[in-house]
Order: structure tokens, then sequence, then C-alpha cells
């Protein structure tokens, strides 16, 4: 049976937990559409260092932070994705610009890398930020030392960057994750049946 195709664009950082777990409930559309998105990477945090830093440096007060972490926790317990406890935050522009570098490989090796770099963080605590690090992820999705070199030192990819952010702002997006299924917009923590409802209204809307 052909599924129908569904386009959506997603903007998305990959320090964003709710970006993860969106990414995860998002996924589980291709059981009944021919998903076509377009990854649209946003980096939230460019003032944090590559080395990382105590994920209290974000400034959020403390009874907040904790509020956050325990609906984390509990949406990721009731789906069953792996979430590590998160206990520091990194400068995410070099593992998005390898992502954007990555679109030119194929899917499959950029799916590859995608899925990767969001594990990496979220479940096995490795700073994203880290160059070596990234070496070794997108080598193991099979991705050319000069694709990485290349995602790093060729302006296109930065401009790609800019071209989200600019793309974001045409949408009136200001956080992360959003989804937009057609001229509809989704933010932020969405639940799967939210995600079809507005994957059959674009698909009957086409």
């Amino acid at each position: 049976m052909t599924l129908p195709e569904l386009k959506i664009t997603v903007y998305s950082d990959y320090i964003c937990p709710f970006c993860y777990l969106g990414h995860h409930r998002l996924q589980r559309l291709r059981d009944s559409y021919d998903l076509k998105i377009n990854w649209c990477f946003l980096e939230i945090h460019p003032e944090t260092s590559a080395k990382g830093a105590a994920i209290g440096s974000l400034g959020y007060p403390e009874e907040q932070w904790q509020k956050m972490l325990q609906n984390l926790e509990r949406i990721a317990n009731e789906e069953n994705i792996p979430l590590s406890r998160l206990d520091f935050i990194t400068n995410s522009r070099d593992a998005l610009l390898l992502s954007e570098a990555a679109k030119q490989c194929g899917r499959d090796k950029f799916y590859a890398l995608h899925e990767k770099l969001f594990d990496a963080y979220f479940v096995n605590g490795v700073n994203i930020g880290d160059r070596n690090e990234l070496r070794e992820i997108a080598g193991s999705c099979g991705i050319d030392e000069n694709t990485i070199d290349n995602a790093w030192t060729e302006d296109q990819f930065n401009q790609r960057l800019l071209d989200n952010f600019n793309s974001a702002r045409k949408h009136r997006i200001q956080s992360v994750p959003s989804f937009v299924f057609g001229e509809r917009v989704l933010t932020g923590v969405v639940a799967e049946s939210t995600f079809r409802e507005a994957a059959e209204q674009c698909c009957t809307a086409m």
C-alpha cells in the first residue's frame, strides 16, 4: 500500500530535550504517512561554551528546573523513550552545521547522524559540542572526513543556519521544537494524537 506523502517543517536543536521527545513522537507517523521532513536547525544557546557547562548556568530557578525535569522524565517513561538525567549544557552549533552538511550524503546517512546526535547527548551524556566526539559519531554513520571538515569551514552551512533563523521569523516561531503542518504551527510538547490530527488536516487540505 502506498502511504500518502506528508511534508512537514521542523525547527529543532540537538540540545533541546523537548525536541528530542518530539522527534520520537513525530517518527511514529511513518506508520501512516510517507514523511518528508524539512529539518531546520536553530541554535538555542549560542552563548554556551563547546566545552560544556553545568546545567545551572542556564539560570533557571531551581524549582522550575526540577519541575521541567520531572515532566520530561514522566513523558519519556510513559512512552518508553530513553532519557538520562540532564546535568550539563553545551554549544550545539558544530553539531547543527554537521547535520546540515550530512543532508548532502543522502537520507540514510543524515538520519543515522540525526538519531545518534540526539542519543549521544540525551542517552549517553556525550558532549556533542566537542568536535572530536562529533567526528567519531559522524564516522560511525559513514560520513566521510571531507564532509565533516566542510561542515565547519564552508560558508554555505553557516548560511543555512541563518536561512533557518529567517524562515522561523517568517513563521513567527520563537522557540523549539516547532512543527509546521501546512498553515498550522505546533510548538513545544505536542501529543502524538495532535500530530496525527494535524497530519490528517494537512493531507485533506491538499
